[in-house]
């Protein structure tokens, strides 16, 4: 492992360090003649000139201070779009990249935002969230507490999980949106209206964010996402976090039938959300029908977008089958709303 320096004996010391201060401890230590890792630990050979700065360079490994050292650009959250950002959910995410892939190609459209449903205990998809950002997109985690009850979560049952997935985030370390327990005023999870009080549920959403500040995880943006009071409680105030604990603010809501327009869908709840936030709104999660005036409102829910200067629309690609609330969303077996969402996509983005 060691090397000799020309005209002198290499002087070998080994720097104990995590697999997180490795790449800072290979940076402080320019100028030395090797650095091997093995099992986890930094080994370390360096030249009697370079031994002075490979000390210190250790000494801040063990201890943790690495700040003044590293190069890396800080964490930062996703910031506040100048034009709404088009995104797009596809199933087969976040295993593979090609369903993605086909809606660019069939819209033309290259989404900004691409999301993913992780179930509670699923680790962060590193991998997929890296392909989004190799291909200019933001990736979105909603993150559903399934199977666990939100009064455990806030009493810290779940600190292990949040701190791995906090920790992955961080070694990420591009912007990732983050939603916990989307939909909540819907009756339809567990984490939500009749089945979880809103107190609960504010301790729960305060205290994963803690945990994920707790692991420095400053690029994170946390977006709290309500269903469109046309189909649930309206009562969005009580399961309101707060302003330190929300970066941006999400509606869900869909066009199941022709005479659904953006003002019945989003109007009421978009102003009942403006009344607790001025955060950057995200229309999270939506798609128009097989309506008999499908183009017309995806022209609409578009324009509005931008006439509302929303962050974003986020459209739900899947193909449901399973009656009214759950209809074929999916754009590329149809060609009349697939031109006209490219053409609305393009002209809400300045394309």
């Amino acid at each position: 492992m060691g090397q000799r320096a020309a005209g002198s004996d290499a002087v070998h010391r080994t720097a104990a360090a995590t697999t997180h201060g490795l790449a800072a401890a290979r940076r402080a230590i320019s100028g030395a003649a090797h650095v091997a890792v093995r099992g986890g630990v930094a080994h370390v050979a360096v030249p009697r000139a370079g031994l002075a700065a490979a000390a210190v360079a250790a000494l801040l490994v063990v201890s943790g201070c690495l700040t003044p050292l590293t190069s890396q650009p800080p964490l930062r959250p996703v910031p506040a779009p100048a034009r709404p950002l088009v995104g797009v959910f596809e199933p087969d995410a976040p295993r593979s990249w090609q369903q993605i892939a086909e809606f660019t190609s069939a819209t033309h459209v290259k989404p900004a935002i691409v999301v993913y449903y992780s179930l509670w205990n699923n680790p962060f998809s590193a991998s997929f969230a890296q392909t989004a950002w190799d291909h200019g997109a933001y990736v979105l985690v909603q993150l559903d507490p399934n199977g666990v009850a939100l009064a455990a979560i806030a009493a810290g049952a779940s600190d292990s999980y949040l701190r791995s997935f906090a920790d992955a985030v961080v070694a990420f370390g591009h912007p990732v949106i983050l939603s916990f327990g989307h939909e909540m005023n819907g009756t339809w999870y567990s984490w939500g209206e009749g089945h979880t009080s809103p107190a609960t549920f504010v301790a729960a959403w305060r205290h994963v964010v803690r945990v994920f500040r707790a692991a420095s995880a400053k690029n994170v943006t946390w977006l709290w996402t309500v269903n469109s009071i046309a189909g649930a409680s309206a009562s969005l105030r009580r399961w309101w976090p707060g302003a330190a604990w929300v970066n941006w603010t999400g509606v869900d809501g869909y066009y199941f039938r022709a005479t659904d327009s953006f003002g019945s869908l989003f109007g009421p709840t978009i102003a009942a959300v403006r009344a607790l936030s001025s955060a950057p709104l995200l229309i999270a999660e939506t798609a128009v029908g097989t309506t008999s005036d499908r183009e017309s409102q995806i022209s609409a829910l578009f324009g509005n977008v931008g006439a509302e200067h929303l962050a974003g629309v986020v459209w739900f690609d899947e193909a449901q089958h399973a009656g009214l609330y759950h209809q074929d969303w999916r754009l590329e077996n149809d060609p009349s709303a697939l031109a006209a969402f490219a053409a609305a996509a393009a002209a809400l983005s300045g394309g």
